[in-house]
């Protein structure tokens, strides 16, 4: 295993005799779900899979739909998209909600268990009248048709809104299972671009179940005091790639 071994290219690697809480982010349970051996590969062994390139545009939805619910929360008063969908509900004021959104910090949470701290950054929180929260992640995409969460890779979204739900619920608050996805869809039936893009925004609920979360970090553990590569996920792309390239390299001849 010392071969694969590269201290320098990761700054959060796993030690097994390490007695002190490991940090796992939101993206790295997902990560796990997705692919074992590249979970293991990234935390375990420091080497992670190559970066994608930055979504910018969907970086400035985030912002802008912040800004704008920003102010109405400033106001406390319903953003139109929440009138528009007879949400009863506010944007949520707390003195930690900055944080909550910040890369690399967000909301947190000791699992004891596992021995680990679970990171996640939230796009926005809501409160409704009864004082439950209700977490809200905005979303961009460019498609034909309405948006939904029915494609099958959308697995992750959800994933990803039910371990906020947990992380809030970790902090002693009263959590919404209803949470909703902001999604804006550029518009591409326009005659012409003209300096702008339009999108039409769709807010879709989503009841969340995050029951699975503390089996699952749980394995997590399990899964990086062990020794031996695991098996890679069944729809990863990217260890089937590794292997044809390891194959080529060690027996290949290029003509």
């Amino acid at each position: 295993m010392s071969d694969y071994y590269n201290p320098k290219r990761s700054r959060n690697i796993f030690d097994p005799d390490a007695s002190a809480p490991f940090k796992v982010s939101r993206s790295k349970i997902d990560l796990f779900h997705q692919c074992p051996r590249c979970f293991y590969l990234d935390r375990r062994l420091g080497t992670g899979r190559p970066p994608g390139y930055p979504f910018n545009l969907n970086s400035a939805v985030d912002t802008l739909l912040k800004k704008e619910f920003d102010v109405h929360r400033a106001d406390q008063t319903p953003h139109p998209l929440m009138v528009a969908n007879k949400i009863d509900a506010l944007p949520y004021q707390h003195a930690e909600l900055n944080t909550w959104r910040e890369n690399f910090k967000g909301v947190q949470a000791e699992h004891e268990l596992s021995n680990f701290i679970v990171t996640g950054a939230v796009d926005d929180v809501w409160v409704n009248p009864a004082g439950e929260l209700i977490v809200v992640d905005y979303k961009a995409t460019s498609k034909n048709g309405q948006v939904s969460l029915n494609a099958p890779w959308q697995i992750g979204y959800k994933r990803q809104m039910e371990v906020y739900q947990w992380l809030l619920r970790q902090n002693d608050f009263t959590v919404s299972d209803t949470g909703y996805f902001v999604y804006a869809n550029g518009d591409t039936s326009k005659p012409g671009f003209d300096n702008r893009l339009e999108f039409d925004i769709s807010v879709l609920p989503y009841t969340g179940d995050d029951s699975w979360i503390e089996q699952t970090l749980l394995d997590m553990r399990a899964l990086l005091v062990q020794e031996d590569l695991p098996q890679p996920g069944p729809e990863c792309d990217y260890c089937p790639y590794r292997a044809a390239v390891h194959e080529f390299e060690i027996g290949g001849v290029v003509k």
